[in-house]
């Protein structure tokens, strides 16, 4: 028998409901509010979420929905469990919100499991605790700031400096080069950014291998709270039972945070450090725990950072942090430079560049071309100052190689087709390491420095320059 109770009090987006003393809700339990609008038309639901047990019969819910009409004195119905969200293969292509209910107009979805999207991480006995190597095709990502299997990356950028290719672009090798799927999670996320985002993926093709859920600006707290919950779900579906591994993608994870501080305010709990909640690493925890590398699959992460005011100190950053394994940068000015992806070689880094997880090879190339990259950043002032005739012949020859080396960074993306009007390239992790030990060993000093530019491998290097060189000829 399902437990109901009456409506005692609303403030805002938390409601207080008195259920008989011996069937009183769980923790985390949906429930149901059920009310008619207007006479003659059918009751409506509405869902909120145990938050609080205050004692009496009487719990503290958070709004999970619109609750626009609500009052003292209507029923509520307890489900008996935690919001449970559709899970399988026929999720792909959808966009969800944080309850499960598909948004995207494309008719009901077939009756399938669901899950309950309050879990417990996986057991230690269950994790895979070796260090695998995500291969993206991306070079730059793959030699200077290799992703790791069941880790956490953060990503860092302002507004457009290609966060959205990015993603898509990761999304579409996941699914074609390695025939894994994607779960893109929005917290917080605008409607245009939401929108733009299903419309990318639509055009690149790569939306029958994820699956959008979004919990928007302009919804309850408690739906922005949950949703990153919902995505998670989803995703160690994929993970546990179809044993595929995930890229699971949050943008943004500060957002959670925003939404976690404003329940807590709304519940009446004492703020803690520069007003955020006190439950906040608590919070974060129980969400980045469950994100890990099982013996079945794994589930990367990338999580878009909002950095409040450029504070890294700032709780939510700091505390986000803790759980990162890798950093992506993306920069500003090589955007101005047009050097596309636009990632930081230097600001970005990981866990995974180690010479006992990527090898002896890899590390030290990627170690090679850090130690141009950064020659090159300290002389640039020289040279803009007094030209780089003042420079000596060892420095000349290197900045020469490190310019070739930033063009070389750059690649034509799949994803980014329409708008560069080149072939995407897919770059193998091993041929990436071979080609950067040829260019950082000096074999290709005598090239002219645009062979270098939006190409995959280095082979296409030297068909550029004999183009090039014909063409002056």
């Amino acid at each position: 028998m399902q437990s109901t109770g009456i409506i005692l009090r609303v403030s805002g987006t938390i409601i207080d409901v008195e259920f008989n003393r011996n069937s009183v809700p769980d923790i985390f339990n949906e429930l149901h509010i059920i009310w008619s609008p207007e006479s003659g038309h059918a009751e409506k639901k509405a869902s909120i979420e145990v938050a609080q047990q205050l004692g009496d019969g009487v719990v503290r819910c958070i709004a999970l929905e619109n609750i626009y009409g609500i009052s003292r004195g209507l029923t509520v119905v307890d489900t008996g469990g935690p919001i449970k969200v559709p899970v399988g293969k026929h999720i792909l292509g959808r966009v969800f919100d944080v309850l499960g209910r598909t948004i995207d107009d494309k008719g009901p979805l077939e009756e399938s499991e669901r899950l309950p999207i309050h879990r417990d991480a996986p057991a230690f006995i269950d994790q895979k605790i070796e260090n695998v190597i995500q291969e993206t095709g991306i070079k730059v990502i793959d030699l200077m700031c290799p992703y790791l299997k069941g880790s956490k990356i953060g990503l860092f950028g302002g507004a457009g400096v290609g966060k959205t290719i990015l993603v898509t672009e990761l999304i579409r090798n996941i699914a074609i080069e390695h025939q894994g799927v994607s779960v893109f999670t929005g917290i917080g996320e605008r409607t245009r950014e939401g929108n733009e985002l299903w419309l990318d993926m639509k055009r690149f093709d790569v939306l029958n291998k994820a699956v959008l859920v979004f919990g928007q600006m302009g919804e309850m707290p408690g739906a922005r709270l949950r949703v990153g919950l919902t995505g998670l779900t989803m995703a160690e579906y994929f993970r546990d039972h179809e044993k595929k591994d995930v890229l699971l993608f949050v943008d943004n994870i500060f957002r959670l945070v925003q939404a976690g501080s404003e329940v807590s305010a709304l519940l009446g709990r004492m703020p803690s450090a520069v007003g955020y909640q006190p439950t906040l690493a608590s919070e974060i925890g129980s969400f980045e725990e469950r994100i890990a590398n099982t013996v079945n699959g794994a589930i990367t992460s990338v999580q878009a950072i909002y950095v409040p005011a450029d504070d890294i100190t700032d709780p939510a950053p700091a505390t986000t942090f803790a759980h990162l394994d890798a950093s992506t940068v993306l920069s500003r000015k090589l955007v101005e430079l047009g050097l596309y992806p636009a990632i930081d070689p230097l600001e970005s880094s990981s866990k995974g560049l180690d010479a006992t997880i990527v090898g002896e090879k890899h590390y030290r190339v990627a170690r090679a071309v850090q130690t141009i990259l950064q020659r090159y950043k300290e002389l640039q002032d020289i040279i803009a100052i007094l030209g780089m005739d003042e420079l000596s012949d060892d420095d000349k020859r290197l900045v020469n190689r490190a310019k070739k080396i930033q063009k070389f960074l750059t690649q034509p993306l799949f994803t980014a087709e329409f708008a560069s009007g080149m072939p995407g390239r897919y770059v193998p992790c091993a041929t990436t390491v071979e080609d950067f030990e040829t260019i950082v060993g000096g074999a290709c000093d005598e090239l002219p420095e645009q062979a270098f530019y939006m190409v995959g491998s280095l082979k296409e290097v030297y068909e550029k320059a004999e183009r090039l060189r014909a063409e002056v000829a």
